[in-house]
């Protein structure tokens, strides 16, 4: 869908600049005075972006066009999440990314031919502070597994401990990504179990649990929030519990719409916050690129990962953006460096910050409550019809955002045979969780929304009660 940005005064101007009185005028010579159309066009009301999108698929599907693979479009239903969050991103986002000066843009390192780009990262890490209540951000990381193992790193540096806990609602894929990173290293990974022992605390990591684990020995705890079953839980009992041990608390939220519905990190006393932001930029892309939000506090400034744009003046006194405190010899120099990333994704940090200029606070807002609200119905749906049928809810009574975590009946043996099952109806109904751990074979994960419509959601609790007959 393209995006045109002119306006009727717009297209006045131009028409007085090339000396023709209308459009109607302009095109004359080239469509006969027969065939030019003397009504208006028959047209239905007004429609929002997304549901317009839907709606020209599903005209070009009349014609045998390939369907997009999309959560509201005409192709599979889809409700797959996991981590990859896609949102509604306007047209107008593309089209602003595709100006020549930002596509041809040179590196940020000469900033006196590079304003707009500098300036454009300036606004992104402001964006990200807000977003995040830290203060400093960097110019963005690879993806938000990359940030999250950087921010592991910069925590070991920074209290020479070695031993690090990660919660156990942290998405696996993030969890092997630090992994990775620390493999040559000494020191290791601790995973907490979540605390399941009550409906009160299911889902939730407790503070004496935790507490058991911690010691003077632990660099950082990392927990996630919304966690990876998206499960809402309250940070500031975990945070205090890491601070007493002397260790960072780092914060991973895999959607960056969730801050807009949880406290922000930094507001519940947390020290680093990573993320994934490409739902809000560019939409899903066959695993990359992806753009990593990273915010810390102040005092980690000099250690952090990556670029980091300040705003200065120059000679006469006029305002300018440049890389700030570390150059990238810094980030080449091997186990000396803060890190071996010396660039960020720019382009797609880009699209970030346009997207998210155009909602402002208040429409971050409204998109997180649509967000909540259709992951509360579709909860309620499970709960009361496919209940019925043995499907049940891991996590009943937890507060939750953006996923559904469904264990399905013992009968079907394990979630993919469901995923098979509505494949075959043309609906993605989610991830299986046995392709990270067997102890989970029997739980689905369908992601939600603002994309998907009460229709498509009923229509996935219809199949999901037909499996299971």
């Amino acid at each position: 869908m393209r995006y045109l940005p002119h306006t009727e005064a717009d297209v006045a101007r131009m028409l007085r600049t090339i000396g023709e009185p209308s459009l109607e005028a302009l095109f004359s010579q080239l469509i006969p005075d027969s065939l030019q159309l003397k009504r208006t066009l028959d047209l239905p009301p007004p429609l929002d972006e997304p549901s317009l999108r839907v709606h020209l698929g599903e005209l070009a599907a009349r014609n045998g066009a390939l369907r997009p693979l999309a959560p509201g479009s005409p192709g599979p239903l889809v409700f797959a999440g996991a981590g990859l969050h896609p949102h509604a991103v306007p047209a107008a986002v593309d089209m602003l990314l595709s100006r020549s000066e930002f596509y041809t843009a040179y590196t940020p390192y000469q900033p006196e031919v590079s304003q707009g780009t500098l300036q454009a990262i300036f606004e992104f890490q402001t964006m990200v502070c807000e977003l995040t209540g830290l203060d400093i951000a960097n110019a963005s990381m690879y993806d938000g597994a990359s940030a999250c193992a950087e921010a592991v790193l910069m925590a070991r540096r920074l209290t020479g401990r070695l031993r690090v806990v990660f919660d156990s609602g942290v998405h696996p894929e993030y969890l092997e990504t630090a992994r990775t990173y620390l493999a040559a290293l000494t020191g290791g990974i601790e995973v907490m179990s979540r605390d399941v022992a009550s409906e009160k605390s299911a889902g939730a990591l407790s503070r004496a649990a935790l507490e058991a684990r911690l010691g003077q020995d632990v660099a950082c705890v990392v927990v996630q929030n919304p966690s990876f079953h998206g499960v809402v839980q309250d940070l500031v009992p975990l945070c205090e519990a890491a601070h007493a041990a002397g260790a960072i608390f780092v914060v991973v939220t895999t959607d960056p719409v969730a801050y807009a519905a949880c406290q922000a990190p930094g507001h519940v006393g947390a020290d680093v916050a990573v993320s994934e932001g490409i739902g809000l930029a560019i939409g899903a892309s066959l695993g990359g690129p992806g753009v990593g939000l990273f915010a810390a506090r102040e005092e980690f400034v000099r250690a952090m990962p990556g670029r980091l744009c300040g705003e200065t003046v120059d000679k006469d006194g006029r305002r300018g953006y440049v890389l700030t405190l570390s150059t990238r010899e810094q980030h080449i120099r091997r186990e000396k460096a803060t890190s071996n990333i010396c660039t960020n994704q720019g382009l797609v940090a880009l699209a970030f910050t346009i997207h998210l200029s155009m909602l402002g606070k208040s429409g971050l807002g409204t998109l997180a409550k649509l967000v909540y609200s259709k992951t509360c119905y579709l909860r309620d749906q499970v709960a009361s019809r496919l209940g019925k049928k043995g499907y049940s809810l891991p996590y009943p009574l937890a507060p939750i955002f953006g996923e559904v975590c469904v264990r399905v009946p013992s009968a079907l043996g394990d979630a993919t045979t469901v995923v098979e099952h509505c494949l075959e109806k043309n609906i993605v109904p989610g991830v299986a969780l046995g392709r990270f751990s067997q102890l989970e074979r029997d739980l689905l994960l369908i992601g939600v929304s603002e994309l998907h419509s009460k229709e498509e959601m009923d229509k996935l609790i219809s199949v999901l009660e037909e499996v299971a007959r």
